[in-house]
């Protein structure tokens, strides 16, 4: 009976090992790009997930990338000794280079900090690359992650509803009241949460937007529904009791059988849709491609929660490196008092030609909303867009090859998941001083080269973000209606990232008693 054991014990010692090892060395039809996979199923999670200054990379990343030993002579890898050192702040390590392999969230990734690599990727990839714990959180029928034609179809119908003409016809006058509501109630309090302001005027205008008119208590138990997905659900993405995934999966169910019991009932009773419905099942009469409520619901549901969780953290942090400038907060200020005294009333609601007139705050890309325009420039950033550049530490290219791709020596297997990192927003060629928050570099500048290779916080190909309008739309609203007042933001309020923008302190604004600049 003890041999038996013995026996027993010793294969499943050996199976471990065995397993242990496949783990340590997945299979690869050529050389596997240097790298370590860290524990079993764990990764190096833990590690990448330290929190981190906002404007700086993690340490997981800088440890590995400098001074990789044999990568200098692979195409795309061009990072320059002097640029990876400033970028790095001057430290120097012996480790896998600007593009190595790693495990995340239990699946097999590439990290990339080469931006021609990363586009490279970015357009001849379609396909979205995801870690599978965290596309379970969305669902497995969702069309943000399924088929290339599925998500092309859903982005083209998204776009009527949030693209440059539907924002002008359907979304910028109802960002503006709530904008204005949410100001007033924080000026009588003498102080604004940010992020929480701006998730509520997310919220609030695309639930109306995309749901039409909702019974009260329909409404109220969405709402209890959100706050039950905690901001710190990206750290560890498994579905383990007493984890705050758990909560958000329980969450997530109820939320699809209330906006599916909303959407059947309108249905039935002949009432009336939100734009994204109407828009949907608008294009099902007249006999066009179909997407199920289901499908609908799903997709509508993902929207809702990337959307939430980024657009009101970017926005907090802008508003944090704004504060730190009181000259960009005069211009600003200046800004908002030229675009109000242009109006025969005061208080009049904003326009799409104020919109477009706050070039210190942001100018829209021209050429897309109107192609007869005789505005040459792509975009002209300022303020948006040095926040957006200098706050993007995250990986902004996600995808998963189809099929092996070589780099050089070494290949990158199909089926892995490759993160793209935004090197080069802190290129000191492309941007002087580039860890200095600088909205006055962009001025005047022709940015139709640099959308797509060098400036890339929406991602790039076709995969682009398609809330990427409706963002910076947001952002400027609320940013312009918080220079109708007096603010500040307390020194020690800090921006960190964990993946996803965190902010230890709050991100609370205070209004001064003489609040109101005009």
């Amino acid at each position: 009976m003890l041999y038996l054991w013995i026996v027993i014990v010793s294969l499943l010692v050996l199976n471990l090992c065995h397993w242990i090892y496949q783990w340590r060395n997945p299979k690869c039809n050529g050389k596997l790009l240097p790298g370590s996979m860290g524990f079993p199923i764990i990764g190096e999670t833990f590690e990448f997930m330290k929190p981190h200054d906002v404007l700086q990379f993690p340490s997981f990343v800088k440890k590995r990338v400098i001074s990789g030993l044999g990568l200098h002579n692979i195409p795309y890898i061009n990072i320059i000794t002097h640029f990876a050192l400033s970028t790095f702040g001057g430290q120097t390590y012996n480790r896998h280079g600007p593009v190595f392999r790693t495990s995340l969230f239990g699946s097999k990734v590439i990290i990339s900090m080469d931006n021609e690599l990363n586009m490279e990727i970015a357009k001849t990839n379609r396909t979205i690359g995801v870690p599978k714990s965290i596309t379970r959180l969305f669902g497995d029928n969702n069309l943000f992650v399924q088929s290339i034609e599925s998500h092309k179809h859903v982005r083209s119908l998204t776009f009527q509803l949030l693209g440059p003409q539907g924002l002008k016809l359907r979304v910028i006058e109802d960002i503006d009241l709530l904008a204005r509501k949410h100001m007033e109630e924080g000026a009588r309090n003498g102080f604004l949460n940010v992020k929480e302001a701006a998730s509520k005027i997310l919220i609030e205008c695309l639930a109306k937007k995309v749901m039409g008119d909702m019974d009260p208590e329909t409404a109220k138990e969405l709402a209890i529904c959100w706050r039950k997905f905690p901001s710190g659900w990206f750290r560890f993405p498994f579905k383990i009791p007493g984890m705050g995934v758990y909560d958000m999966m329980k969450a997530r169910k109820r939320m699809m059988n209330l906006l599916k019991e909303v959407v059947l009932k309108k249905r039935a009773s002949g009432e009336e849709f939100g734009e994204f419905f109407k828009i949907i099942f608008g294009e099902n009469e007249r006999g066009k491609e179909k997407m199920s409520v289901e499908n609908a619901i799903n997709y509508i549901y993902t929207f809702f929660l990337i959307a939430n969780e980024t657009t009101p953290r970017i926005l907090a942090a802008t508003v944090k490196l704004i504060s730190e400038k009181p000259r960009v907060m005069q211009e600003l200020q200046r800004e908002h008092a030229r675009i109000v005294g242009d109006r025969s009333e005061k208080d009049a609601a904003l326009t799409w030609e104020d919109y477009k007139s706050m070039t210190f705050t942001h100018m829209l890309h021209h050429v897309l909303t109107y192609p007869s325009s005789s505005h040459k420039h792509g975009v002209l950033f300022q303020v948006i867009n040095e926040s957006l550049r200098i706050t993007t530490t995250v990986p902004v290219v996600l995808r998963k090859p189809d099929h092996d791709i070589q780099v050089g020596d070494y290949t990158i297997p199909a089926g892995w998941t490759f993160m793209g990192y935004p090197n080069v927003h802190f290129n000191p060629e492309k941007y002087e001083d580039p860890f200095v928050f600088n909205p006055w570099r962009w001025k005047g500048k022709d940015l139709s080269a640099l959308v797509s290779k060098n400036y890339v916080p929406f991602g790039a190909g076709p995969r682009l973000c398609v809330g990427a309008y409706f963002a910076k739309l947001l952002m400027a609203i609320f940013i312009h209606n918080l220079c109708r007042y007096r603010w500040s933001m307390k020194v020690e309020t800090t921006v960190t990232r964990s993946y996803m923008l965190m902010f230890p302190q709050g991100c609370d604004v205070q209004f001064s008693e003489d609040t109101k600049v005009d």
